[in-house]
């Protein structure tokens, strides 16, 4: 497995890649490597990539000056660990001072499936999250990325903005992974005691039976959650629906203590 941590290094490896004719996969993380980002890693194997390349970047262009930048779990060596394991073929490693460099003032910008949800609650995150992926494509130059569905709103964000630049890349969602006890694989599941755990399961049981968005809050808040949001939304749009139905997305934000959790329910025809 190739381990880059330069820019231009990943970026003359898979060029000369695509010349040759290779199909390269991009699994963009921000490490802490779980069950739920293997599962990328295994969804590019299943479709074909002759390269797998997997970027483990923090970056702080995404996060709000009061969140957890600093204190975000971090471990390289397992990371390295668990990418060669799970088959990857290439890991990218940079830091914020060669992902950015001084003066930068160049964003990108979604202005519509970014209004609500998580976006409303977190000024500049997606423009952060757009930027960081629209860099990691012309360094990796992929013939695919894959994105999970957990973070749902930003991979309708990332199709939306690979539709409108025109961007030369499949985008692939690759399903939730979860615990035995239904609780969203993520990284920030480090941060709970094991009585938010237990709390934050409450999230995964509303999901799995929606009847209304006030019925899920209502759960959530009776297990000892702070609600963020709960909201119906169109599939691909984003659109708020009144009420949950085919071809919706039931979308969860709510804190476990001091920890904020997303998950989120699709419900098919």
């Amino acid at each position: 497995m190739k381990i880059f941590r330069e820019p231009e290094e990943l970026q003359a490896w898979s060029r000369e890649r695509r010349l040759a004719g290779a199909r390269i996969a991009l699994v963009p993380t921000m490490g802490y490597l779980h069950e739920g980002h293997i599962s990328l890693i295994e969804a590019a194997k299943k479709r074909g990539a002759d390269e797998i390349v997997v970027s483990v970047f923090v970056n702080p262009v995404q996060f709000g000056p009061n969140e957890d930048y600093e204190k975000y779990p971090r471990d390289e060596q397992a990371d390295l660990a668990k990418c060669r394991d799970a088959g990857a073929t290439a890991i990218f490693f940079p830091t914020p001072e060669n992902m950015y460099l001084p003066h930068h003032s160049v964003y990108i910008v979604e202005e519509e499936l970014s209004k609500g949800l998580c976006g409303a609650r977190r000024p500049g995150h997606f423009r952060g999250v757009c930027t960081v992926v629209a860099k990691l494509f012309n360094l990796a130059h992929p013939v695919f990325a894959v994105f999970g569905q957990k973070d749902y709103q930003q991979a309708q964000i990332i199709k939306r903005m690979v539709r409108d630049l025109n961007f030369d890349i499949e985008i692939v969602v690759s399903p939730i992974v979860r615990e035995p006890s239904g609780l969203a694989k993520s990284s920030r599941n480090t941060y709970l005691s094991q009585e938010e755990k237990e709390a934050a399961l409450a999230i995964s049981r509303a999901l799995a039976d929606p009847v209304s968005t006030a019925a899920i809050a209502a759960q959530l808040e009776s297990a000892g959650l702070k609600v963020d949001y709960v909201e119906c939304v169109d599939a691909e749009t984003l659109e708020p629906r009144e009420k949950i139905a085919p071809g919706t997305c039931v979308l969860v934000a709510a804190y476990a203590g001091k920890t904020r959790l997303i998950d989120n329910r699709v419900i098919e025809a």
